[in-house]
């Protein structure tokens, strides 16, 4: 990773280096920063596993100023070294902390954590297009969904909560891997368009919970072919950082 661009993501609240080429900061980064919780308890332990460059993990610690510590988990080391510098650029170092390591390593001692979220690979071998070098790390996965899912509740405090976004089709999947891990599941459907079917579902279960499975009113990304906006006035708030994901 030898080239590097400064962005800025929230509306300019957070300042991002991420590589030029490859693997970037998008929508799917910036809806899974908006599904947390909108509280978050004072001594609270948040972690994203995989975390890349650690633009969804910032984007959630500026939303809480208070005694909440971050985490995040990033095996390759090129990301790791960037994800510290980008905790240095937003001022986050006393409270969030980057680890390099396995985060699906079973054994690995990170501690306990009141809120977990990540955006695992989307993809197995031979599905969709094949992703350039630079984004197959990112874009392909190497362990199942239930395996992101067994390794993490078992990280999770009582009553904490994980929250992932994946492709919608992979719900299935993904509703299997939770049953009898986690309960009270929240679906959230990301929508194209209004006319379209959802794409991405953003899924939170929470540990210990036995409330029912619910399918919440989702999120349409863009207008109708004759705006001339690029979002839905919703969509365009929650990316940047003015509203959050209504989640129950």
């Amino acid at each position: 990773m030898t080239e590097l661009t400064e962005d800025a993501i929230l509306g300019g609240r957070v300042r991002i280096r991420q590589p030029a080429r490859g693997y970037r900061v998008n929508v799917d980064t910036l809806l899974l920063a908006a599904s947390l919780p909108r509280v978050i308890a004072e001594g609270a332990r948040v972690a994203e596993p995989c975390c890349g460059v650690g633009a969804a993990l910032l984007a959630v610690a500026a939303r809480h100023e208070g005694d909440v510590t971050f985490v995040g988990i990033e095996r390759d080391t090129a990301f790791a070294d960037v994800a510290r510098q980008n905790v240095e650029l937003n001022a986050a170092s006393h409270r969030t902390q980057i680890i390099e390591g396995d985060a699906l390593d079973a054994g690995a001692d990170y501690g306990l954590f009141d809120h977990v979220f990540f955006n695992p690979p989307y993809d197995t071998l031979g599905e969709g297009r094949a992703p350039s070098q630079a984004k197959r790390a990112a874009y392909l996965a190497d362990r199942p969904i239930g395996d992101w899912v067994k390794v993490w509740s078992n990280r999770m405090r009582a009553q904490a909560t994980l929250t992932l976004i994946h492709r919608a089709h992979r719900l299935g999947e993904i509703l299997w891997a939770l049953d009898g891990r986690l309960g009270g599941v929240e679906v959230l459907p990301i929508y194209p368009n209004a006319q379209a079917s959802a794409k991405r579902v953003i899924v939170r279960a929470r540990k210990g919970s036995r409330a029912p499975l619910q399918i919440l009113r989702g999120l349409s990304l863009h207008p109708s072919e004759t705006s001339n906006d690029k979002y839905t006035p919703e969509a365009d708030a929650v990316l940047r950082g003015e509203a959050l994901l209504w989640f129950g």
